[in-house]
């Protein structure tokens, strides 16, 4: 599995976007022009590529190359489709949607639990979210060619996709009462994890079918986002194979 690559210029990027390359993420020079860069701009918006406008500077941090005010970064990694998944993912299902995860790292721990836990899928926003880099996928120790990744413009929009699908949707953060310990992990569940730093965004909560939080008894308030990760993804696999034993 090759790492991630960067494709510097307009026009290799265009080129890419026909091939049907993984793209990631495009990072546009402000204030360029021209008909090839507009013709650019209008492909990554009717194709929902994220892409964002960045001084000059930026660009220049990806490499001395001539990158003509535009570089794309090629995922590794193919990402699959949140219905197809649900479709064929066997009942109970187990989802995780990973919000502000942003270290590379953090994120190839998670995908190693989950594979460990026979999670149905990762759910990951185009933006706000780490990039699948050497680093994850050496992290994720191959968890990461076990685990089906779905990308998605917005979370809010999986959430409704997996609610529409009778898929209960559980928001795992400290601003709530209700422990972990006390919600039925027997049915069919997505779990909701933000950074320890930004936790889940407000507008995502809001949404959710359920909260609970992992009880903090010392004076640390809140723990690494992967290590919460597994705590609760083990206790779904507790209640689902050893509660009744």
């Amino acid at each position: 599995m090759e790492e991630q690559q960067e494709i510097y210029g307009v026009r290799a990027i265009l080129e890419c976007i026909e091939a049907d390359q993984n793209i990631e993420k495009v990072w546009l020079q402000k204030g360029q022009s021209g008909t090839l860069f507009r013709q650019l701009e209008h492909v990554l918006r009717e194709k929902h590529i994220a892409h964002s406008y960045v001084p000059k500077e930026r660009l220049e941090r990806f490499s001395a190359k001539n990158h003509q005010g535009a570089v794309a970064a090629i995922s590794p990694i193919r990402f699959s489709s949140l219905e197809e998944v649900i479709e064929n993912a066997k009942a109970p299902q187990l989802f995780l949607l990973l919000d502000n995860v942003t270290d590379t790292r953090n994120l190839g721990a998670i995908i190693r639990t989950a594979s460990a836990t026979n999670v149905s899928g990762i759910i990951l926003p185009q933006t706000g979210s780490a990039r699948i880099t050497s680093d994850t996928i050496k992290t994720s120790a191959g968890g990461i060619f076990s685990v089906p990744l779905i990308q998605v413009n917005h979370l809010k929009d999986a959430l409704f996709v997996l609610q529409a699908n009778d898929i209960i949707t559980i928001g795992i953060t400290e601003k709530t009462e209700e422990s972990i310990y006390t919600i039925d992990f027997n049915k069919s569940v997505a779990l909701v994890m933000g950074s320890e730093e930004k936790g889940i965004a407000k507008s995502t909560l809001a949404i959710v079918d359920q909260k609970g939080k992992l009880p903090m008894l010392g004076s640390i308030a809140s723990l690494n986002v992967s290590v919460a990760c597994g705590t609760v993804l083990y206790e779904a696999i507790r209640q689902r194979n050893f509660s009744n034993k």
